[in-house]
């Protein structure tokens, strides 16, 4: 409840910019979904760095950046990132 009432103050400001670090972590696969189709609203209007383990919660972002120990590895599309 607590990370839903966070993520909902992070989208209501007038922020350019959201940092959203594992917010999608300690949601249920519903909830994920309706955060995420949230987040695809605000595609062109805010930048949202995104970091996350889940793969679901990047799936539509621009550029993905994958680190191993501290480094990036691999930067691009999910496709060329992830697949």
């Amino acid at each position: 409840q607590r990370q839903r009432i966070a993520l909902a103050r992070a989208f209501y400001h007038e922020r350019d910019i959201v940092i959203m670090d594992e917010a999608t972590s300690s949601l249920d696969n519903e909830t994920e979904k309706e955060v995420i189709h949230s987040i695809k609203k605000l595609k062109g209007i805010k930048t949202l760095i995104v970091i996350a383990h889940r793969l679901s919660t990047v799936e539509h972002c621009d550029l993905l950046y994958r680190l191993e120990k501290g480094s990036i590895v691999k930067a691009g599309t999910f496709q060329e990132v992830v697949l």
